[in-house]
């Protein structure tokens, strides 16, 4: 369209100058005129490409920077307003927000999960730790939940670094590789952006969200029943189901927590010398563009994501044991995993435990054994 514009705009051009220059010699004019167009485009063509593309990248990094510090400014406010801080939290909220994370060494695989595990732990407890300076009178839900709140705020944070990075090393090499690289990634990378800039208003507030409904489901079918910690922020329920003995597994809530469902897991099987029919998993999972929010689909293997330590453990487990698994998803965009939950994915937990009941009566049969673990973030979702 910009092309037929073009050509329309220079034929506009060519009549105005029949009219004021009339005969031959304005068509030595076009000449000249396209003569030079021709010799700027092949000498500065791809430097005004790249100088548009840098007005683009622009006007997205001002918003990124908007969305950062709107998100420190509500994770500022929620720590205020719940710690009661004699101190300004300022500073350290800032400091948060600039920790990073090493993995370890994996030069050597062999030990890596517990490498990578021990890290995670000890990024976990040195963040609640920070917090509960930060914020002296949360009590546990809160704390988790203003964990949450500011791991949203850092990652907004190193989204618009990395971005800010990208965009002046191109600027300073004018390398239109660069330039264009950032200028194709940029509109998945706003959706990003515009998904934990929601999530801060869920944490914030305590609210349920996307990610939570395997949680959700779990909680739904363990509801009324009797609950113990089993492993670290996870509960267990015994449950009857179908003439089954269902144990249903999910976080510890209403705070914002995953927990570790691969070590309760683990400790259920152990529990019960490995005579378990079936495990049956329930997790969030991204959906393709063209899925509709809120589909359940039905699988096998273990439905759980994060780095991988909890997936392993799963995995040995049931190798050990020859315990076959299931999987039901929850299908969902980045949107919806991490902002409020949508009732189009509350509706579809009800889909989904409907799933599971029917995985139950086709696959074990009376009597059997079974395990049900709701995989995600249990923030807003009680026990």
């Amino acid at each position: 369209m910009q092309f037929f514009a073009n050509v329309a705009g220079l034929i506009h051009l060519e009549m105005l100058l029949l009219q004021i220059f009339p005969g031959d010699s304005i068509s030595w004019i076009f000449q000249i005129f396209f003569s030079l167009l021709f010799v700027v485009f092949v000498f500065y063509g791809q430097r005004i490409q790249m100088y548009i593309l840098i007005r683009e990248i622009e006007g997205s990094l001002l918003r990124l920077k908007f969305i950062r510090d709107e998100g420190r400014k509500i994770a500022l406010k929620t720590i205020k307003e719940i710690g009661k801080s004699e101190v300004d939290p300022a500073e350290r909220v800032d400091q948060f927000l600039e920790y990073v994370t090493i993995r370890p060494q994996s030069m050597d695989p062999a030990g890596i999960v517990w490498k990578l595990e021990h890290v995670l732990d000890v990024r976990e407890e040195r963040f609640k730790d920070e917090v509960k300076i930060m914020a002296p009178a949360a009590d546990e839900t809160n704390i988790n939940n203003l964990e949450n709140t500011l791991e949203a705020a850092a990652a907004l944070n190193m989204i618009y670094k990395i971005i800010r990075h990208f965009y002046i090393l191109g600027k300073k090499t004018l390398s239109l590789y660069i330039i264009m690289q950032i200028q194709m990634i940029l509109p998945l990378i706003m959706r990003e952006a515009e998904a934990y800039a929601s999530a801060l208003k869920a944490f914030s507030y305590g609210q349920p969200i996307g990610d939570g409904a395997g949680a959700l489901v779990a909680a739904k079918l363990m509801q009324g029943r009797r609950k113990r910690k089993i492993e670290k922020d996870c509960i267990v329920a015994k449950v009857p189901i179908e003439g089954r003995i269902a144990y249903v597994i999910k976080a510890e809530g209403p705070g914002g927590n995953v927990g570790k469902p691969g070590e309760a897991i683990k400790r259920v099987i152990e529990e019960n010398d490995g005579k378990i029919s079936t495990i049956i998993m329930i997790d969030a999972a991204l959906k393709l563009e063209g899925e509709k929010p809120g589909e359940v689909a039905e699988g096998v293997g273990a439905a759980i994501g994060g780095p991988g330590t909890e997936q392993y453990k799963i995995e040995e487990s049931i190798l050990k044991y020859k315990i076959p698994i299931n999987a039901v998803i929850i299908k969902e965009d980045i949107g919806d995993a991490v902002s409020p939950m949508r009732k189009k994915i509350f509706e579809a937990t009800e889909v989904a435990a409907e799933r599971v009941r029917r995985v139950i009566k086709e696959r074990t049969k009376e009597g059997d054994i079974i395990i049900i673990a709701g995989i995600g973030n249990t923030i807003g979702v009680g026990q």
